[in-house]
């Protein structure tokens, strides 16, 4: 149950720091572009109630685009640290498989995720493409190299011999 636990909480730690590290570069690119962060979590939003509906939701629509954001987020960190307990090579290669995970977390949002939802398409997309995929990498392989790092320190916690008895 410890193990769950300690799984759940490493899952919380990194998602959340992906999360922030990934709206950050977003926010960051956006505003050179003149978009405000409202707009970027409204957009964000418009993916589950449309664009119209988002426009005018005001702080609503925005704490539902950063709570659509962070669960995106926690929801590929879960998927990454299921397989990185199955598969013990991304563990060894963790910057490599970061990357790859990372190429592949950005094509499936944008290619699958996107079109399944009501944002509405993005013209600039090709643009922003280059900047938004070394970002993604980054973070993906940042959050492994992370993610790795916790699983060998909670590892060697639970080795330890107990010595508070």
């Amino acid at each position: 149950m410890t193990s769950k636990i300690g799984s759940l909480v490493t899952i919380l730690w990194i998602g959340l720091v992906a999360g922030t590290l990934d709206i950050t570069d977003n926010l960051i690119f956006n505003q050179a572009r003149e978009i405000i962060p409202k707009m970027v979590f409204q957009y964000i939003a418009s993916g589950l109630i449309g664009l119209t509906a988002s426009r005018g939701g005001g702080l609503a629509s925005v704490s539902l685009g950063v709570a659509i954001h962070y669960r995106i987020a926690l929801i590929w960190t879960a998927v990454s640290y299921a397989a990185s307990r199955k598969f013990a090579l991304l563990n060894r290669r963790p910057i490599l498989s970061g990357l790859v995970y990372g190429a592949g977390a950005y094509l499936f949002m944008n290619f699958v995720g996107l079109p399944l939802s009501a944002v509405p398409p993005r013209c600039e997309q090709l643009r922003s493409l280059q900047g938004s995929t070394a970002c993604s990498l980054f973070c993906s392989s940042s959050g492994y190299r992370l993610r790795s790092w916790c699983a060998e320190t909670q590892r060697e916690h639970e080795t330890r011999p107990d010595i508070s008895g």
